[in-house]
């Protein structure tokens, strides 16, 4: 085995190979070229994010209503806020809640299903901005959605080593109908969505610095010719415990964030356990989920569950909350609420007509329309027959989500089979982690009440298969001029017909007064309307 160079101690992208990483190359990179790449470097993710920022953000307390849940996460913020619990309203309190009377909740706690740190989130911006107008209810969402594109952008980079293709994944998030959706309407899912994306950053990070580890212990322990039994067993792992606390957060927006903190601590085995086989240690899979694999659970587990209950402090620390009262020690007290929550989550099977099994969401057959309001009096361009209208659905961009879920097939094909001697792509692996832990659970409850909007935590980690797959037809730098002049275009076509559907499409993602005729034309299925 190659005995890695000293300074490689200081690079905490390389493998154990000692191939070059992405990282590595653009760093390289960077330190290479002149002032202009530098600056590309930060230039290209801040435009990315700004255009994201103005998606979102822009006609924000348009509508002014309680849209779709709106109705019970706004409420249930403000009542954190105010009673640090979800507190009860009086019947058919919306009207009065929109015209300004928004302290006649009740003192009494009101059985909520989703644990709290969601809804404080989104009191931060009521706090901020007051229950006067929907921007105080929904700029959490907007600064989460545009935070989860800069996320994105920087998994991108560090998947590829380019700046350029983790813009490109950026790009595609930031134009994307669901996450402008998402990122516009004060539903819990968009945070759950920026937490995830945050978690699997961390994970990346950790895997560059652990792979470093055990790639220079095994070539220090091997550089006299004797076998290596055994890798290092790495307690300081920071990425990793950061990666156990945002999933912990996750968890306490949803529960479905337990779903992905599984499956981080099977990737985190699994990742450790390939980088040792790598590095020629004899029995690294024992080695790996044996020696490293409880002090891994350890890192990544019990911060987790000490940032969940951390975010139940307002209902353990004050006496009002729901059933708070069914035991004298306040943990035993949650214990039973968690109990009730999940007597009904497992019983949810109310008739919606919106509802949409995980099995239709890749071909994407029920989307969810949040708001729809017809205008009968509205500008010069409504004085037709059939008047106009005001919609949000959660279609994403039919190119972006389409092509999406082909670059997932092809990444697991070729994760699968990688053909001609090839070594599996680690990249390939890293998302597709992704895509099933936000997907794959969700098909274990056909007859649960869930909706395609669901999927905007899944979104991340479809965009960057879809760079992957994007990258691979722009081929490589070393291709012939004709290859990659033709792969390029293909490429610049995608991005401009993304880009031309989201003009389209972007009025009745964000409630824009339309005429009729032109809604219509959006409804592509019977089944999107």
């Amino acid at each position: 085995m190659v005995q890695p160079a000293p300074d490689a101690l200081a690079d905490d992208t390389a493998v154990p190979e000692r191939r070059v990483t992405p990282v590595e190359r653009v760093r390289e990179r960077m330190r290479t070229r002149p002032r202009i790449g530098r600056l590309w470097r930060w230039l290209g993710p801040a435009l990315v994010v700004l255009l994201a920022g103005v998606l979102r953000l822009w006609n924000l307390a348009h509508p002014h209503a309680l849209v779709f849940d709106e109705t019970y996460y706004a409420k249930d913020a403000w009542t954190l806020l105010h009673l640090g619990y979800e507190g009860s309203w009086p019947a058919d309190p919306d009207a009065a809640f929109l015209a300004g009377d928004v302290f006649s909740f009740l003192p009494e706690g009101s059985f909520v299903v989703h644990p709290p740190l969601g809804k404080w989130l989104i009191a931060l911006g009521l706090g901020a901005f007051g229950a006067d107008s929907a921007w105080g209810w929904r700029i959490a969402l907007a600064l989460a959605g545009t935070a989860t594109v800069l996320v994105v952008i920087l998994i991108g980079r560090r998947l590829t080593g380019s700046t350029l293709w983790g813009c490109v994944a950026g790009f595609l998030l930031a134009i994307d109908g669901l996450g402008i959706v998402l990122g516009r309407v004060a539903l819990l899912d968009g945070l759950l969505a920026l937490l995830v994306a945050l978690a699997f950053l961390f994970l990346l990070i950790d895997r560059d610095r652990m792979q470093t580890r055990i790639a220079w212990t095994a070539g220090a322990r091997g550089a006299g010719g004797m076998p290596v039994s055994m890798g290092p067993v790495m307690w300081a792992r920071p990425w990793l415990v950061a990666a156990g606390a945002t999933l912990g957060a996750a968890a306490a927006v949803k529960w479905s964030g337990v779903y992905v903190l599984a499956a981080a601590g099977i990737y985190v085995v699994v990742s450790d356990a390939l980088a040792r086989r790598h590095a020629g240690i004899d029995g690294w899979a024992s080695d790996a989920a044996v020696r490293q694999g409880p002090v891994s659970f350890l890192l990544l587990v019990p911060v987790a569950a000490a940032t969940y209950l951390a975010s139940w402090s307002g209902w353990l620390l004050t006496g009002g909350g729901w059933d708070r009262s069914s035991a004298e020690n306040p943990l035993v007290a949650l214990w039973n609420y968690h109990e009730a929550i999940y007597r009904f989550h497992v019983g949810l099977t109310v008739e919606h007509s919106y509802a949409s099994p995980a099995w239709q969401w890749p071909l994407l057959l029920r989307p969810t329309s949040m708001f729809w309001e017809k205008v009968e009096q509205g500008t010069d361009g409504c004085d037709m027959s059939g008047g106009c209208v005001q919609a949000i659905s959660s279609v994403p961009n039919p190119l972006i989500w389409y092509a999406g879920m082909a670059a997932i097939v092809f990444l697991a094909i070729r994760l699968a089979w990688p053909g001609g001697g090839r070594v599996r792509d680690w990249r390939a692996g890293f998302v597709l982690t992704g895509v099933a832990a936000t997907y794959v659970p969700w098909l274990l409850y056909p007859e649960r009440t869930i909706f395609q909007f669901y999927t905007v935590v899944m979104m991340p980690f479809v965009v960057l298969a879809l760079m992957l797959a994007l990258q691979r037809i722009a081929g490589r730098p070393d291709a012939a001029p004709e290859r990659r002049a033709g792969g390029q275009g293909v490429v610049a076509v995608v991005l401009a017909v993304a880009v031309l559907l989201t003009v389209f499409w972007y009025p009745v993602w964000t409630a824009t007064e339309v005429p009729y005729d032109f809604w219509r034309l959006h409804n592509w299925m019977i089944s999107w309307i």
